[in-house]
């Protein structure tokens, strides 16, 4: 079988051409025909014509992931049970939604009103790998693939170079920004569960140039103010140093290396005049310190976002996607095993979701929805809130090995919801349904990989393209099929 590569360490994707595991292969039976080289180029083209496309192929410009780190209850938000025991009932009342026959709890009056703009998958579903801890799931929804490297504590090791990387570094890696704007932020906090982080926060293999620009401001992470005194001094020119002079340096370097070959072919081989004519027109175009003056909204604009760290977040996160960035991702502001706003909610539920978290998303997440769609971004802005496992449907029991208070649940991966809006996808829709106790699937179970294929899809990204890991190994961005029934 034959391989067509581009330079060591990376693929034909990297040229805009998508090739991808199903791609080789048929180019590489084609050998057995005793085809050309050429002819089977021209046959990996058509190949790859007709192996994407579709509902939805290509309708994303930008994703914005409000990732719900902790895993929250669907039970108790977006997937009420009624006529079940008591020991699986939530104990918020049931409301009716914008869409005809569709109930969530109480908590989600603002989300409840603007289910016609977006589409709930009610069956998210994976059978754990070893412990399903939150490190473990969290590297899984992020990247699409599994580690074995889980200790008998349930703790993963720390990020690695040899890491499969994020799926927002995947997406810049396929599709180079365009526009002067930092391509990939992650804020306000990291991936973390206890002393683990940044476990799938990261480009892993494709290295640290596709990595994410991290925006963790420092102090509690519950401060609503915290995000007005952003510090973007990497992002402004040195007071001494003015854009002429940058631009002088500039020609200097383009002079030295007309006159010395061998910097030159080194240039060209790293492709370091690409990446210093981003960073340089990144600093000086001023666009990224724009986008990060979220003191510049209106009083009224802030205030709909919620005057804390997730609403004023997900507002930043609208700011950065309408300057040109093409993956963000909102971390959900207390990590996995705190307490006070986590969604980690293994004691005390009742009052924790009521009181702390539940309105936070509410108002934040209904807010960006309405603000993306008036704005008319949803169009082309795809929107995804999702956790990386729900909560367990009976209260007090224990299923990871954590103590749980008579009102609290565990982490249950077999069945939960995300959200799914813009770029295509279907409004007011329930894509599955969960079983009667929102134990397990009843029909449809989508998995976390099919999500991140999904994802890949509406960029117009084939889910398996080819990329090549630290060992110059190929790897497919994840082993799974878009959900394009997801899609109008």
């Amino acid at each position: 079988m034959i391989g067509i590569l581009g330079e060591r360490g990376k693929d034909l994707c990297d040229s805009g051409l998508g090739v991808s595991r199903r791609h080789v292969l048929r180019v590489g039976a084609s050998g057995m025909l005793g085809l050309s080289l050429g002819s089977m180029l021209k046959l990996q083209a058509a190949s790859a014509n007709s192996a994407v496309g579709g509902a939805g192929w290509g309708k994303a410009k930008r994703v914005i992931m409000c990732y719900l780190q902790g895993g929250p209850s669907h039970i108790d938000l977006w997937d009420p049970k009624e006529n079940v025991p008591d020991n699986v009932k939530s104990i918020f009342s049931p409301i009716s939604t914008a869409t005809p026959g569709v109930k969530f709890t109480e908590n989600l009056p603002q989300l409840a009103k603007q289910t016609e703009k977006y589409t709930l998958i009610r069956s998210m579903s994976y059978t754990p790998n070893g412990l399903f801890n939150h490190t473990a799931a969290i590297y899984q929804m992020m990247t699409g693939y599994t580690t074995d490297k889980v200790s008998p504590s349930g703790q993963l090791e720390p990020p690695s170079p040899k890491d499969f990387p994020n799926f927002g570094s995947n997406i810049i890696h396929q599709q180079p920004s365009d526009v002067p704007m930092l391509p990939f932020v992650m804020l306000p906090r990291p991936l973390q569960e206890s002393n683990v982080v940044g476990k799938g926060g990261t480009a892993g293999f494709l290295g640290k140039a596709y990595d994410p620009y991290t925006l963790y401001p420092p102090g509690d992470d519950m401060n609503m103010n915290k995000l007005d005194t952003v510090n973007v001094e990497d992002l402004k020119l040195r007071p001494e140093v003015f854009t002429t002079r940058l631009r002088r340096r500039a020609d200097l370097r383009e002079q030295i290396n007309a006159g010395m070959p061998a910097i030159e072919e080194a240039v060209s081989k790293y492709k370091l005049d690409q990446h210093y004519s981003r960073a340089l027109d990144l600093v000086t175009s001023g666009r990224a310190r724009d986008a990060f003056a979220i003191e510049r909204e209106s009083d009224e604009v802030r205030d709909r976002y919620g005057r804390n760290t997730f609403g004023q977040s997900c507002l930043l996160a609208r700011r950065l996607a309408e300057a040109g960035t093409k993956v963000v991702e909102v971390i959900w502001p207390k990590v996995a095993n705190s307490d006070n706003h986590s969604w980690d909610q293994h004691t005390g539920l009742n009052k924790r979701m009521k009181d702390q978290s539940a309105p936070m998303l509410d108002t934040g997440l209904s807010a960006l929805i309405e603000d993306l769609d008036e704005r008319g971004m949803l169009e082309d802005t795809l929107l995804v809130a999702v956790g990386e496992f729900g909560r367990s449907p009976k209260k007090g029991v224990s299923t990871s090995g954590n103590n749980n208070s008579a009102d609290g649940r565990d982490h249950w991966p077999y069945c939960y919801t995300a959200l799914v809006a813009g770029a295509g996808m279907k409004r007011g829709y329930i894509h599955g349904k969960s079983d009667k106790t929102a134990s397990a699937p009843a029909e449809d179970p989508v998995h976390p990989g099919e999500l991140l294929a999904t994802i890949y899809h509406a960029f117009g990204i084939d889910p398996e393209s080819i990329v090549y890991n630290h060992l110059n190994q190929p790897r497919e961005l994840v082993k799974a099929q878009a959900v394009t029934s997801l899609f109008a």
